[in-house]
């Protein structure tokens, strides 16, 4: 297959970009052909040309809603896929979603978009949601496929009327193994706790700063990996809270997989989210979760097994958990090595990639029969059929 997977932003290395990375890599590895469009140049990009990785840059292609540079996108991203000629494009977060199905609809390509999150999503502002599902809704047609990356998504959609089961199928994200000595030791006192996360509106690091407030009097390390324009505010807060000693700002880190093996307690708190790829990785580590129980998570994350599930903005149900976390290492312990057995039946790349794929080439083989069905057959090219000559004797 000549696979063109799209994605809206470059300067960060969130959920959506590492899931078509690892994907690129290994269709690359099967022998297929690949390349990865992406909004601009940043972090993104760099990660994927050190991966060995083909990717181009679309100037046009930004977050914000910009019609006229909407437009343009559009017409930027043709022009890449009649230069690439893929079988299938695979599209990759909300904006990358609307404008790849435009232009796979106009140049005749396939194209499936996977949900990393809804924008309609609880937690979000009602006219961010009420723009989202109408757009949505007018994407339908001009989609082959939606992959969900939780069944809490794939329901989502269908309640909101935007999408029919028969048009998705949930695909759990799939993270490679790391080595032995990347797994994590729980039950070392006293416990790091660690959250990695972008210091964005959709993470709600508030409230996991006004939770330990409450829990000085408890031996504990926060360490905090990410960056972005609310961080002055969380470390404004931690200051004026008392827990700025104790609460670290590493910033953006590439060794992530480092960090979780020298840590505790994986915590994520947020006001909304798809599957967060991020305790997937603290899954992996054999780390205990705390986070939000909202969309995706509690598919991963199983509630007084692997982990404590809050409502979300709830700093009291929030405390409680850590409290009992921070004091019980034997309880760390078990939670952790139910989580690396989640990880190991349900969420390994081997899992995700088999299933993707299996998708994409179903999509080009039905795509390539309805062409085959709708091309003129040769009688018809040929023009009508002559009357049989008749001969007088």
């Amino acid at each position: 297959m000549r696979i063109a997977f799209l994605v809206t932003r470059s300067d960060v290395l969130g959920g959506a970009s590492l899931h078509v990375r690892d994907l690129a890599r290994e269709f690359l590895a099967r022998g297929d052909a690949v390349i990865v469009l992406v909004g601009g140049e940043g972090a993104f990009t760099d990660l994927l040309r050190r991966d060995g990785i083909p990717t181009r840059s679309l100037r046009n292609l930004v977050r914000p809603i910009h019609p006229l540079r909407d437009i343009a996108a559009v017409i930027e991203l043709r022009r890449a896929l009649q230069e690439f000629r893929p079988d299938i494009l695979a599209a990759h977060s909300a904006k990358a979603g609307m404008i790849g199905r435009a232009a796979g609809k106009i140049n005749g390509i396939p194209t499936v978009f996977t949900a990393h999150g809804w924008s309609f999503a609880e937690g979000m502002s009602w006219g961010r949601r009420k723009f989202a599902k109408w757009c949505e809704f007018a994407a339908r047609p001009l989609t082959s496929k939606i992959i969900t990356v939780s069944d809490a998504d794939r329901k989502l959609a269908v309640a909101h009327g935007v999408a029919l089961e028969t048009d998705m199928e949930t695909i759990y994200y799939g993270i490679p193994d790391v080595a032995d000595r990347l797994r994590a030791s729980p039950s070392v006192d006293p416990p790091r706790l660690l959250m990695v996360a972008r210091f964005e509106a959709q993470k709600d690091h508030r409230t996991l700063v006004t939770a330990l407030a409450g829990l000085r009097h408890l031996p504990w390390i926060l360490d905090l990996v990410g960056d972005g324009p609310l961080r002055s505010d969380v470390k404004k807060q931690a200051r004026e809270l008392g827990i700025d000693d104790r609460t670290n700002f590493l910033g953006a880190r590439t060794d992530v997989a480092e960090i979780l093996a020298q840590s505790q307690v994986f915590v994520l708190i947020s006001n909304w989210e798809g599957l967060p790829i991020s305790i997937l990785e603290a899954m992996r580590a054999g780390l205990p979760v705390v986070a939000s129980g909202i969309a995706g998570t509690p598919d991963a994350v199983r509630d007084g097994v692997s982990g404590f599930l809050i409502p979300r903005g709830d700093a009291v149900t929030l405390a409680d958990a850590l409290q009992k976390l921070i004091a019980d290492p034997t309880l760390r312990s078990r939670f952790g090595e139910a989580g690396r057995r989640e990880y190991e039946a349900r969420f390994t790349l081997f899992h995700m990639f088999s299933r993707t794929a299996d998708l994409y080439e179903h999509v080009v083989n039905t795509s390539r029969r309805s062409e085959a069905s709708r091309a003129p057959n040769r009688s018809t090219i040929s023009g009508p059929p002559t009357k049989p000559r008749t001969t007088s004797h």
